[in-house]
C-alpha cells in the first residue's frame, strides 16, 4: 500500500502481477486450480475472510489481504488504540488514540484500496455466536495470545465433520492461517482441520511460562531477571540495588518491563514479513494457484529476508545476519485422538438422560473436565450459561432428555462451551462431542465409548451384556 502522501496506483496497474499469477498454469499449482483472467474478481466477490486481531500484525494483514484481491473482509478486536501502538501499527494516528482498533483499521484500508469492504467488530472473540464464524471461507489470525488462538482453533475445528469411516468431509473444512511475531522472530502457519496438526495438537511447541525458584531469588541470584523478579515479589524499588550488590548488569527499564509484565518488543519489519507470508498462504489456499506450506514456516532474523520453499512437511526458514540462511525440513504429526480437530469425543447416553445430567457428566469426564458448560446442537441453543436472558430462556431444557432435545437422532454431534483446563489455567474452551444413545444404535467402535463416570467400555463388556 502506498504511503499516505502518494497517490494510489491506478486500475488495473495495481492488480497486474496478481492477475498474471491467477491466469497462468504452473508446476506447483493445486490439482483443482483453474487459471482465468477473471479469477481475482470471482474470488473477491465469493470469498469472505475473517481477520482476528487488529494490532501490529493485524494492520499488516488487512492491508495485504486487501491488496491480494480479497474484497469481503471482517476484522474482530477488543482493544482500543494506545499511544505506544503508533510506532508499528501504521494504520493509526495520534488522533485515533482511545478508539477501536478494528474500526479505525477497517476505515483506513478502505480509504486506500478501492472495492474492498471491511466490516469491523469491536468485541471479544468469545462474544460472537459460533454461527458467526461459519460464514467465512478462511480465518487469518494475527494474535499474541495462546488462549485466543486456542479458542479460535477449537471454533474452526468444530465445523469439521467426519464420515462413517472417520475421514474428514471436505465441504466442512474451514482452513486457518496463523501468524505470530516476537521481536525479530515470527511464524506463518497453515492449519487445515483434520489434515494438518491443529493448534492443540502442537501446543507443546509453545514454551511454558518461566518460573523462578524462590530460594534462588532470595539467596543466590545469577541473572538480571532474578533481581527484577525478586524486587517484583518483595520490594519493587530495590531491583537495581540488588543487581549492583551481586555484581549483575542488565537491569534496564525495557528489560524490567519484559520480566514483570511479559512485554516483548515489537518490530515493524517482522510484522510486515510475517503478514506477507500469511496473506500469500491465504491466497494459495483459496485459489489453488500454488501449493501451501504443509503447516509451519518460522523466521529468526536480524536482517530479514524471506525464502519460501514448498514441502509436504514442516518448513523452517531462518535467516540470521551473522550466520546466513538455514532451511530445515521435519515433520509434525497430527494427533489422531486430538480432542479439538478429531472426530470428537464419543459419549454414550441413555435415552432418559436429561440435559442437566449431561452437563454434570462433562464436569466429571476425565478428558473434558469442563465446568459451566453451554450446549448447542445444529445452531440451536440447548442451554446457555450466559447472558442471563438466554439462560432463563433455555433453563426449562435442563429437565428434558437429551434424546428428545436431539430430535431422536441415534448418533449426532453437539458443541459445548465452558471453562476447561489449558496449560494449568482455566480458560474458555469449545469442544465437539459425538453423542450416541444406548439401545438405539450399536457402534462398531465400542472400545471408544465412555460412560457417565468416564470409564471406558470394552467390546467384551458389551457382548456380555
Amino acid at each position: 500500500m502506498s504511503s499516505p502522501d502518494e497517490d494510489p496506483p491506478t486500475e488495473p496497474e495495481r492488480w497486474r502481477d496478481l492477475d498474471m499469477l491467477l491466469s497462468r498454469p504452473g508446476n506447483l499449482v493445486h490439482a483443482d486450480f483453474n487459471p482465468s483472467p477473471g479469477l481475482r474478481d470471482s474470488l473477491g466477490s465469493l470469498v469472505e475472510v475473517l481477520v482476528v486481531g487488529a494490532g501490529g500484525l493485524g494492520c499488516e494483514l488487512l492491508k495485504d489481504l486487501a491488496l491480494s484481491g480479497f474484497k469481503n473482509i471482517h476484522v474482530i478486536d477488543m482493544d482500543t488504540i494506545d499511544v505506544s501502538n503508533l510506532n508499528r501499527q501504521f494504520l493509526f494516528r495520534v488522533q485515533d488514540v482511545g478508539k477501536s482498533k478494528a474500526e479505525v483499521a477497517a476505515k483506513r484500508v478502505m480509504e486506500r484500496v478501492s472495492g474492498v469492504n471491511i466490516v469491523p467488530h469491536f468485541c471479544r472473540i468469545e462474544d460472537k455466536e459460533i454461527e458467526f464464524y461459519s460464514q467465512f471461507s478462511i480465518i487469518v489470525l494475527g494474535l499474541d495470545s495462546i488462549e485466543a488462538r486456542s479458542y479460535i482453533n477449537s471454533v474452526a475445528c468444530g465445523f469439521l465433520e467426519y464420515d462413517s469411516d472417520d475421514k474428514p468431509i471436505p465441504e466442512t473444512l474451514k482452513p486457518m492461517v496463523d501468524g505470530g511475531t516476537e521481536g525479530f522472530k515470527g511464524h506463518a502457519r497453515v492449519i487445515i482441520p483434520g489434515t494438518t496438526p491443529c493448534f492443540e495438537c502442537n501446543i507443546w511447541l509453545f514454551p511454558p511460562q518461566v518460573k523462578f525458584p524462590l530460594c534462588t531469588l532470595a539467596e543466590t541470584p545469577r541473572t538480571a531477571a532474578h533481581c527484577i523478579e525478586y524486587a517484583h515479589l518483595i520490594k519493587w524499588n530495590e531491583a537495581l540495588k540488588r543487581a549492583e550488590l551481586f555484581g549483575i548488569s542488565g537491569v534496564t527499564y525495557s528489560f524490567t518491563q519484559g520480566v514483570v509484565k511479559n512485554i516483548i518488543p515489537a518490530i515493524a519489519s517482522t510484522n510486515a514479513i510475517v503478514s506477507a507470508a500469511c496473506a500469500l498462504e491465504a491466497l494459495k489456499l483459496i485459489s489453488g494457484c500454488s501449493k501451501t506450506v504443509s503447516n509451519y514456516l518460522t523466521l529468526e532474523t536480524l536482517n530479514m529476508v524471506l525464502f519460501e520453499v514448498h514441502y509436504f512437511s514442516l518448513t523452517i526458514c531462518r535467516y540470521n545476519g551473522l550466520d546466513g540462511t538455514h532451511i530445515n525440513v521435519s515433520e509434525f504429526a497430527r494427533e489422531k485422538d486430538c480432542l479439538v480437530c478429531g472426530p470428537g469425543t464419543l459419549i454414550e447416553l441413555g435415552t432418559s438422560t436429561t440435559l442437566s445430567e449431561f452437563i454434570k457428566m462433562l464436569e466429571e469426564h476425565p478428558k473434558l473436565l469442563m465446568s459451566r458448560a453451554s450446549v448447542t446442537h445444529e445452531g440451536d441453543n440447548l442451554y446457555m450459561q450466559a447472558p442471563e436472558v438466554l439462560e432463563q430462556m433455555t433453563r426449562p431444557n435442563l429437565g428434558v432428555p437429551m434424546f428428545e432435545l436431539l430430535k431422536g437422532a441415534a448418533r449426532t454431534t453437539v458443541h459445548v462451551t465452558g471453562m476447561a483446563e489449558n496449560n494449568g489455567k482455566k480458560v474458555s474452551s469449545l469442544r465437539k462431542l459425538r453423542v450416541t444413545f444406548k439401545g438405539v444404535e450399536e457402534s462398531s467402535k465400542m472400545d471408544e465409548r465412555v460412560t457417565f463416570k468416564g470409564v471406558e467400555e470394552s467390546s467384551k463388556m458389551d457382548e456380555s451384556s
